[in-house]
Protein backbone atom coordinates (compact mmCIF):
# COMPACT_ATOMS: atom_id res chain seq x y z
CA UNK A 1 0.00 0.00 0.00
CA UNK A 2 1.43 3.35 -1.01
CA UNK A 3 1.28 6.51 1.06
CA UNK A 4 -1.40 7.95 -1.22
CA UNK A 5 -3.57 4.88 -0.74
CA UNK A 6 -3.20 5.19 3.01
CA UNK A 7 -4.32 8.83 2.95
CA UNK A 8 -7.36 7.82 0.89
CA UNK A 9 -8.17 4.88 3.17
CA UNK A 10 -7.98 6.98 6.36
CA UNK A 11 -11.00 9.26 5.75
CA UNK A 12 -12.96 6.35 4.26
CA UNK A 13 -12.42 4.24 7.37
CA UNK A 14 -13.30 7.18 9.62
CA UNK A 15 -16.53 7.72 7.68
CA UNK A 16 -17.40 4.02 7.85
CA UNK A 17 -16.94 4.03 11.62
CA UNK A 18 -18.83 7.30 12.05
CA UNK A 19 -21.82 6.03 10.07
CA UNK A 20 -22.35 3.10 12.46
CA UNK A 21 -21.88 5.29 15.53
CA UNK A 22 -24.39 7.84 14.20
CA UNK A 23 -26.84 5.01 13.46
CA UNK A 24 -26.40 3.77 17.04
CA UNK A 25 -27.15 7.22 18.43
CA UNK A 26 -30.27 7.51 16.29
CA UNK A 27 -31.77 4.20 17.39
CA UNK A 28 -30.57 4.27 21.01
CA UNK A 29 -33.43 6.51 22.12
CA UNK A 30 -35.99 3.93 20.99
CA UNK A 31 -34.44 0.91 22.72
CA UNK A 32 -35.20 -0.38 26.19
CA UNK A 33 -32.00 -1.20 28.13
CA UNK A 34 -33.73 -3.94 30.14
CA UNK A 35 -35.19 -5.74 27.11
CA UNK A 36 -34.45 -9.30 26.09
CA UNK A 37 -32.39 -8.03 23.14
CA UNK A 38 -30.03 -6.13 25.44
CA UNK A 39 -29.78 -9.09 27.78
CA UNK A 40 -28.80 -11.28 24.85
CA UNK A 41 -26.21 -8.73 23.64
CA UNK A 42 -24.85 -8.51 27.17
CA UNK A 43 -24.49 -12.31 27.38
CA UNK A 44 -22.83 -12.53 23.96
CA UNK A 45 -20.36 -9.78 24.88
CA UNK A 46 -19.37 -11.59 28.09
CA UNK A 47 -19.08 -14.89 26.22
CA UNK A 48 -16.76 -13.33 23.64
CA UNK A 49 -14.64 -11.77 26.38
CA UNK A 50 -14.44 -15.08 28.24
CA UNK A 51 -13.43 -16.84 25.03
CA UNK A 52 -10.68 -14.32 24.30
CA UNK A 53 -9.28 -14.50 27.82
CA UNK A 54 -9.39 -18.31 27.74
CA UNK A 55 -7.56 -18.33 24.44
CA UNK A 56 -4.87 -16.01 25.81
CA UNK A 57 -4.43 -18.28 28.83
CA UNK A 58 -4.57 -21.71 27.21
CA UNK A 59 -3.74 -21.21 23.50
CA UNK A 60 -1.61 -18.06 23.32
CA UNK A 61 -0.06 -16.78 20.11
CA UNK A 62 2.84 -14.48 19.40
CA UNK A 63 5.22 -13.58 22.19
CA UNK A 64 2.83 -14.86 24.85
CA UNK A 65 3.22 -18.33 23.34
CA UNK A 66 6.78 -18.48 24.69
CA UNK A 67 5.75 -17.91 28.31
CA UNK A 68 5.17 -20.82 30.63
CA UNK A 69 1.61 -21.97 31.29
CA UNK A 70 1.88 -21.82 35.07
CA UNK A 71 2.98 -18.16 34.97
CA UNK A 72 -0.08 -17.16 32.93
CA UNK A 73 -2.48 -19.20 35.07
CA UNK A 74 -1.12 -18.05 38.45
CA UNK A 75 -1.08 -14.40 37.38
CA UNK A 76 -4.64 -14.56 36.09
CA UNK A 77 -5.84 -16.50 39.14
CA UNK A 78 -4.32 -14.14 41.69
CA UNK A 79 -5.55 -11.14 39.71
CA UNK A 80 -9.05 -12.64 39.84
CA UNK A 81 -8.79 -13.24 43.60
CA UNK A 82 -7.65 -9.63 44.14
CA UNK A 83 -10.57 -8.45 41.99
CA UNK A 84 -13.09 -10.18 44.26
CA UNK A 85 -11.33 -9.49 47.58
CA UNK A 86 -11.22 -5.76 46.91
CA UNK A 87 -14.94 -5.41 46.12
CA UNK A 88 -14.74 -6.10 42.37
CA UNK A 89 -12.06 -3.49 41.69
CA UNK A 90 -11.14 -4.15 38.05
CA UNK A 91 -8.18 -1.79 37.95
CA UNK A 92 -6.53 -3.31 41.01
CA UNK A 93 -7.15 -6.89 39.81
CA UNK A 94 -5.68 -6.19 36.37
CA UNK A 95 -2.67 -4.33 37.77
CA UNK A 96 -1.86 -7.05 40.30
CA UNK A 97 -2.19 -9.76 37.65
CA UNK A 98 -0.07 -7.82 35.18
CA UNK A 99 2.73 -6.99 37.63
CA UNK A 100 2.74 -10.53 38.98
CA UNK A 101 3.04 -11.84 35.42
CA UNK A 102 5.96 -9.50 34.74
CA UNK A 103 7.71 -10.42 38.00
CA UNK A 104 7.30 -14.16 37.46
CA UNK A 105 8.33 -13.93 33.81
CA UNK A 106 11.54 -12.02 34.44
CA UNK A 107 12.73 -13.77 37.61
Amino acid sequence: MSETDAWIALPLSVMATFIWRAFGVLISGRMQPDSDLFLWIHCVAYALLAGLVSRMLFLPTGVLEFTQDWIRLISAGIGLVVFFVFKRNILLGVLVGMFLFLILQYI
